[in-house]
């Protein structure tokens, strides 16, 4: 039986991947679109919160970024920002997840369509294996929240541009368990 969200993710992830958007000294094009080789799978768990479903959001990586090239991308003041896809695009792909993940509360306002692998550490900016509806609200046993993550991903962020961790290692730690990955690379 056909999924209509599933070709909905689909379409939705061609038609809406745009130009990068630019700001400061300098600018970065986002990673090419994708196309249906990329749909998600089609039920999502919540049992790993407050971690995505690795079977729905494994993580994927900017092609752009890699160790040999963190000082011209992801250590350069803007470089999230420029490559920052468009609320439009990840609205739209927020809802479509949502009801994927089978939460019960609805309301967008709710999750922030959180990169499991961050812009800030070559995660990709548009691939749906990198995006999903990471709840605002407490979940899990430690009651972590998507703004105790982001202060992770600052963190980590900073050792990678101050070469304390190299690139790889702080991708792997992160989407493996973000809860962890400070104390899994010895920063935490």
């Amino acid at each position: 039986m056909p999924r209509p969200h599933r070709l909905a993710t689909v379409l939705a992830t061609a038609a809406l991947t745009g130009a990068a958007l630019t700001t400061g000294a300098a600018a970065h094009a986002a990673p090419a679109a994708h196309t249906a080789g990329s749909t998600l799978a089609a039920s999502c768990s919540q049992a790993y919160l407050p971690l995505p479903d690795p079977a729905c959001t494994p993580g994927a990586t900017n092609p752009d970024v890699s160790q040999d090239t963190i000082d011209s991308t992801i250590c350069v003041g803007g470089y999230s920002t420029s490559i920052r896809p468009s609320t439009s695009y990840t609205n739209r792909l927020k809802i479509q997840q949502i009801a994927q993940y089978g939460y019960d509360d609805t309301n967008t306002a709710d999750y922030e369509e959180d990169h499991h692998i961050p812009l800030s550490l070559g995660g990709h900016p548009t691939d749906p294996r990198n995006l999903w509806p990471q709840p605002r609200y407490a979940t899990g046993s430690n009651g972590n929240t998507a703004a105790d993550k982001d202060t992770v991903e600052y963190k980590l962020y900073k050792a990678v541009c101050n070469h304390q961790v190299d690139l790889v290692p702080a991708q792997q730690a992160i989407a493996t368990d973000w809860t962890t990955a400070l104390s899994v690379l010895g920063l935490g």
